[in-house]
C-alpha cells in the first residue's frame, strides 16, 4: 500500500521491521523502487534477496527488467538476463517479451532481434515489443518490414501494434504505407479506438496531409485532449498557425480542457506567426489553468515573446521562472541572438555558467552565431575552447558554425584551417567556407574552393550557388557567372526564387542589365528581393529612369516594397536629380512607416541634398529619431556638393561632439568641401588629423582630394610633389585630378606629365585626352592639339557624350549635345536663339576653347549653343511657369562656357537654376553661382 502511494522510504522502513521476509514482500519492495526508476536500489535489493536463499520468480524478473528498460540500464539488464537463463525462465513468453523490450529500450536492437528470433513461443506482445524497439530507435523501415513478416506468420496485430506502425510511418513520412495501414485498421475495426485515431491524425499531419488528418479528426467517434492536441500539432508543424489557433477556439467551445502540451503547440504557432496578442491571451489562460510553473510551458512562453520581438517581456518571464533547465537558458539566449542582441546573449551565457549549468550543442551553436553577428572574435575563441573541452569539435554542425564564426570575424585563414581539419564535412561546411571567402572580398578563393568541392564529389545546394554568384558579382566575373548559370539549370535550381534573384543581381553587377531583365521577366516566382535586385541593377548601372519605371510596374503587380527598395529608388532619384519623383517616394515611405528606418532616412537626406534642396535635407536630418555615421556623412556630403565649406566644417565638428566617429567617406566629403572653397590650411589640418588623431588610414580617394585641394588653389607644383611622395601607388583618379587642375590653370607641362601617367594606367579613358586638348586649345597650341586628337583616334578612344536631364511634370527628359530628336526641338531652338541674343546684350562672350574641332569660330559658337545643359535649360523655360526653379543633372563636369552662360541666363529670366554635375551642385541666381566660380 505504501509503495503504491509513492512513500518508498516508509515502505522500506516497514519492510525492514518485518520479522521475516517472503518472496511476496521482497517483490513488493523491489517493485516500489523499480516503479520510481531507482534501478540500482532495486537491483541491490534483488541481490540481497538471493543471498538469503530465496529464489526470484518470473514476476520479479519482469519487474526488475522493466526498471532497467526505463533507465536504459544495460549492464544490470544483462546480469538479469544471465540469471534468467540460469533459472530456466528464458522460454517463458512474458519474460522473453520483457527482455526484448529491455534490450530495445537500451538501444541494442540487434540483441533484441536475436532474442526475438530465438523465442520458442511468440505472441502479439512479442511482435509488438520488437516493432516498438525498431520504431523507438529510428528504424521505421525495419519496423514495417517486421510487420509484413508478422502478417505472413498469421499473427494478428492489436491496437498497440498499429499505433507503433503509424508512428514509424510518421517518422519516415511514408504516406503510402501509412494509408495501407489505415485500410487495415478499418478492416480490423480499430478505427473507433481513440488512441489509434489520434495516431492516424498524427501520421497524416507528419506526412504533410493536414486535410486528410482533419478528415480523420472530424470523423472520430470519440475525441480526447490528445486528439485535439494532435490536430493542433499537425497544423502548427505544417506552418498553418492560424488554423491551429482557430481549432483551439473550437476546442474551447466544445468544452475540452487543454493540457500543457496543447499550450506548448499553440504558443509555437503564435511564435511562428509573430501573433503577439494571441500569445498574450494564451499566457493569461495558462496562468488561470495553473500551467505557468510547468518548465516546458515556461520555456515556450519565453520563446514566443522573443520571437515576437519582446525580449524584455521574455526576460521578465525567464527571471521569474520557478524552475529553469538548460532549455530555458537556451530559449532566452536564442531570443537575444535572433533579435540582434548578441551582447546580451553572451552576457546571459556567462550568468548561466555561474549558475553551474553546462551548455549543450544547440546552445553553443547559437552563441557562435551571436559572436559571428557581432564579429566578437574574443568571445568566439573562448567558446571554441569550451567546445574542445566538451569533445564537440568533431561534430559537423559545431565545426561548420565555427568556420562561419571565424570567417565573419574576418579570420579567413583560421576558418580555412578549421575547415581543412574537419573529420567530417557536409554541404553546410563547404557553404560556410565559400560564404566566408565571398563576404571577405575573396571571391577568387571562393570560386577555387568550389572547384575543390566538385572534385571531392560534394553536391552543391541552392545556398552554395547564391554565394558563388555573389562572388562573381563582386569580381564582375561574367564568364564564371555564366558557367554557374549553366550548372544551376542542369541541377534544377533556376526556379528557386533566391537563386533567381541572385542571378539577376550577378548579371546586373557585371553590367549586363538586358540579360538580368530577361532573367527577371522569365522568373516563375518573384518576391520583393527579386524586384529589388532588378531595380538595384538599373540604379547601379546609371539607368535611373528604368529603375523608377520598374517600380511603377512593381506597384501595379501588387508587390510591396521594403526599405531596401526605397533606398535604391531614392538613389536613382538622386542620380537623376528627379526631385518630384523623390518627393512622391518620400510620401510613400511615410505611408508605409519606413521614415524611422535610419538607412531610409539617410537615403532621403542624400536624395534631397543631391537635388539641391539642402534646407529640406537638413530638416529631415535634424528630425531623424536615430542617426548613424551614414546619416551624418550624407548631410555633410550634401553641404559639400551644394555650398560653402563652413557649413560642412561646422556639421563635422558637431558630429564629433555628439560622439559619432567619422569614417573614410566622411573625410572624403570634408576634404572635397575644403578643396571647392580654397581652404587649403583647413584641408591640410583635416587630412593630418584623420591619420594622427582618428586612426583612419588614407585611401587613394583621400589623396585625390588633397591633390584637388592643392591644384584648385593653383599650387600645382606642391600637388605633383604630394603625389610623388604618396606611400601608396597613385591611381588614374589621382593623376586625372592633377590634369584637371592643370587645365584650370593652363599649366601645359604638368598637364602633359599627368596625361602620360593617366594614359599608361587607363589607355581607353577619354577624359585625359579631352582635358589635355582643352589645355592645348586654351594655350593656342594648334599643332599639339591636332596631334593629341590623332593619338586619341589611333587608340580607338571615344569621348563620353555629355548628357543632361531635367524633370518636368514627373517626367524625365534627357538631352545630348546637338540633340534634335526631342518632340519639342523647334521650340527649344527658338528659345535658345532668343536667349543667346539677350545673353550677348548682357555681355556674354562664348569661350571657344571648349570646342576642340578645327572649324571656323562661327561654327564653334554654334556648337557651344547646342551643349546639353543649354538645351535642358531652354526646355525648362519653355515648359515651366515663370519663376519656377529649374533643376538639371549632368553626367559630366559642366563646361566653363555653360557655367558662364547659365549665370547670365539666371539673371535675364529671373529664375533659380541648379545644375548638378559629377563634381558638385551649382546654384545660379541673379547672375551668380554658389561655387563663387571656384570649381
Amino acid at each position: 500500500m505504501y509503495s503504491k502511494c509513492g512513500s518508498v522510504l516508509h515502505a522500506h522502513k516497514v519492510f525492514s521491521n518485518m520479522p521475516q521476509h517472503d518472496l511476496y514482500s521482497w517483490t513488493a519492495i523491489i517493485a516500489a523502487y523499480a516503479d520510481r526508476g531507482e534501478v540500482e536500489e532495486a537491483i541491490n535489493l534483488f541481490q540481497q534477496m538471493q543471498e538469503t536463499g530465496l529464489a526470484p520468480d518470473k514476476v520479479l524478473f519482469v519487474v526488475v527488467l522493466k526498471a532497467c528498460a526505463r533507465r536504459a540500464a544495460l549492464e544490470q539488464g544483462r546480469q538479469l538476463h544471465f540469471d534468467i537463463i540460469k533459472r530456466g525462465f528464458q522460454s517463458d513468453v512474458i519474460v522473453g517479451n520483457t527482455l526484448v523490450n529491455m534490450y530495445a529500450k537500451c538501444g541494442c536492437t540487434e540483441d533484441a532481434r536475436e532474442l526475438f528470433d530465438n523465442m520458442s513461443e511468440r505472441n502479439v506482445v512479442s511482435w509488438t515489443a520488437m516493432i516498438a524497439g525498431y520504431a523507438q530507435n529510428g528504424l521505421g523501415k525495419e519496423a514495417l518490414a517486421l510487420y509484413e513478416q508478422m502478417k505472413q506468420e498469421g499473427m494478428q496485430p492489436n491496437n498497440v501494434t498499429f499505433v507503433l506502425l503509424l508512428n514509424a510511418c510518421a517518422s519516415l513520412a511514408a504516406l503510402e504505407q501509412g494509408k495501407q495501414i489505415h485500410s487495415e485498421i478499418i478492416k480490423r475495426g480499430f478505427q473507433s479506438d481513440v488512441v489509434v485515431g489520434n495516431t492516424l491524425v498524427d501520421m497524416y499531419a507528419k506526412c504533410g496531409c493536414t486535410e486528410d488528418a482533419r478528415e480523420v479528426f472530424d470523423n472520430m467517434s470519440e475525441r480526447n485532449v490528445v486528439s485535439w492536441t494532435a490536430m493542433i500539432a499537425g497544423y502548427a508543424q505544417n506552418g498553418l498557425g492560424k488554423e491551429a489557433l482557430a481549432l483551439y477556439e473550437q476546442m474551447k467551445q466544445e468544452d475540452m480542457q487543454p493540457n500543457n502540451v496543447t499550450f506548448v503547440l499553440l504558443l509555437k504557432a503564435c511564435a511562428s506567426l509573430a501573433a503577439l496578442e494571441q500569445g498574450k491571451q494564451l499566457h493569461s489562460e495558462i496562468i488561470k489553468r495553473g500551467f505557468q510553473s510547468d518548465v516546458v510551458v515556461g520555456n515556450t512562453l519565453v520563446d514566443m515573446y522573443a520571437k515576437c520581438g519582446c525580449t524584455e517581456d521574455a526576460r521578465e518571464l525567464f527571471d521569474n521562472m520557478s524552475e529553469r533547465d538548460v532549455v530555458s537558458w537556451t530559449a532566452m539566449i536564442a531570443g537575444y541572438a535572433q533579435n540582434g542582441l548578441g551582447k546580451e546573449a553572451l552576457a546571459l551565457f556567462e550568468q548561466m555558467k555561474q549558475a553551474g549549468l553546462a551548455p549543450d550543442k544547440v546552445l553553443l551553436v547559437l552563441l557562435l552565431k551571436a559572436c559571428a553577428s557581432l564579429a566578437a572574435l574574443k568571445h568566439g575563441k573562448l567558446l571554441h575552447s569550451e567546445i574542445i573541452k566538451r569533445g564537440l569539435k568533431s561534430d559537423v554542425v559545431v565545426g561548420s558554425t565555427l568556420v562561419d564564426m571565424y570567417a565573419k570575424c574576418g579570420c579567413t585563414e583560421d576558418a580555412r584551417e578549421l575547415f581543412d581539419n574537419m573529420s567530417e564535412r557536409n554541404v553546410v561546411s563547404w557553404n560556410a567556407m565559400i560564404a566566408g571567402y565571398t563576404q571577405n572580398g575573396l571571391g577568387r578563393e571562393a570560386l577555387a574552393l568550389y572547384e575543390q568541392m566538385k572534385q571531392e564529389g560534394m553536391q552543391p545546394n541552392n545556398v552554395t550557388f547564391v554565394f558563388l554568384l555573389k562572388a562573381c558579382a563582386n569580381l564582375a566575373a561574367l564568364e564564371q557567372g555564366k558557367q554557374l548559370h549553366s550548372e544551376i539549370r542542369k541541377r534544377g535550381f533556376q526556379s528557386d526564387v533566391v537563386v533567381g534573384s541572385t542571378l539577376v543581381d550577378m548579371y546586373a553587377k557585371c553590367g549586363c542589365t538586358e540579360d538580368a531583365r530577361e532573367l527577371f521577366d522569365n522568373m516563375s516566382e518573384r518576391d520583393v528581393v527579386s524586384w529589388t535586385a532588378m531595380i538595384a541593377g538599373y540604379a547601379q548601372n546609371g539607368l535611373g529612369k528604368e529603375a523608377l519605371a520598374l517600380y511603377e510596374q512593381m506597384k501595379q503587380e501588387g508587390m510591396q516594397p521594403n526599405n531596401v527598395t526605397f533606398v535604391l529608388l531614392l538613389n536613382a532619384c538622386a542620380s537623376l536629380a528627379a526631385l518630384e519623383q523623390g518627393k512622391q517616394l518620400h510620401s510613400e515611405i511615410i505611408k508605409r512607416g519606413f521614415q524611422s528606418d535610419v538607412v531610409v532616412g539617410s537615403a532621403l537626406v542624400d536624395m534631397y541634398a543631391k537635388c539641391g534642396c539642402t534646407d529640406d535635407a537638413r530638416e529631415l536630418f535634424d528630425n531623424m529619431s536615430e542617426r548613424n555615421v551614414v546619416s551624418w556623412t550624407a548631410m555633410i556630403a550634401g553641404y559639400a556638393q551644394n555650398g560653402p565649406a563652413q557649413e560642412v566644417l561646422a556639421l563635422f565638428e558637431q558630429m564629433q561632439r555628439e560622439g559619432t566617429k567619422p569614417n573614410e567617406v566622411t573625410y572624403i566629403s570634408v576634404l572635397s568641401a575644403c578643396a571647392h572653397s580654397g581652404l587649403v590650411d583647413q584641408g591640410r589640418y583635416v587630412f593630418d588629423s584623420m591619420c594622427k588623431n582618428h586612426g583612419v588610414t588614407p585611401t587613394r580617394e583621400h589623396y585625390a582630394c588633397m591633390v584637388d585641394l592643392l591644384g584648385r588653389a593653383g599650387c600645382l607644383d606642391d600637388a605633383e610633389l604630394f603625389i610623388n611622395k604618396m606611400p601608396i601607388q597613385p591611381d588614374s583618379v589621382v593623376w586625372t585630378t592633377l590634369l584637371g587642375a592643370a587645365r584650370n590653370h593652363g599649366h601645359v607641362e604638368i598637364g602633359r606629365r599627368a596625361f602620360d601617367r593617366v594614359v599608361k594606367l587607363e589607355p581607353k579613358n577619354a577624359a585625359p585626352y579631352v582635358l589635355l586638348s582643352n589645355i592645348y586649345a586654351a594655350a593656342g597650341r594648334k599643332d599639339e592639339l591636332a596631334k593629341i586628337r590623332n593619338e586619341m583616334e589611333e587608340a580607338g578612344v571615344k569621348k563620353i557624350a555629355g548628357c543632361s536631364w531635367i524633370e518636368v511634370d514627373n517626367q524625365l527628359h534627357a538631352f545630348v549635345v546637338g540633340d534634335a530628336t526631342h518632340p519639342q526641338s523647334k521650340e527649344i531652338q527658338a528659345e535658345l536663339y532668343r536667349l543667346v541674343g539677350l545673353m550677348k546684350k548682357a555681355g556674354y562672350k562664348p569661350n571657344l576653347s571648349f570646342v576642340l574641332d578645327d572649324v571656323e569660330d562661327k561654327e564653334k559658337e554654334s556648337a557651344l549653343c547646342q551643349h546639353s545643359v543649354k538645351l535642358a535649360i531652354a526646355f525648362g523655360l519653355v515648359n515651366t511657369p515663370s519663376g519656377t526653379p529649374i533643376r538639371i543633372k549632368k553626367n559630366l563636369r559642366v563646361c566653363g562656357d555653360c557655367h558662364t552662360a547659365t549665370k547670365i541666363i539666371s539673371k535675364i529670366v529671373g529664375r533659380d537654376i541648379s545644375v548638378m554635375d559629377t563634381s558638385r551642385c551649382h546654384h545660379f541666381k541673379d547672375g551668380f553661382c554658389s561655387c563663387g566660380d571656384y570649381w
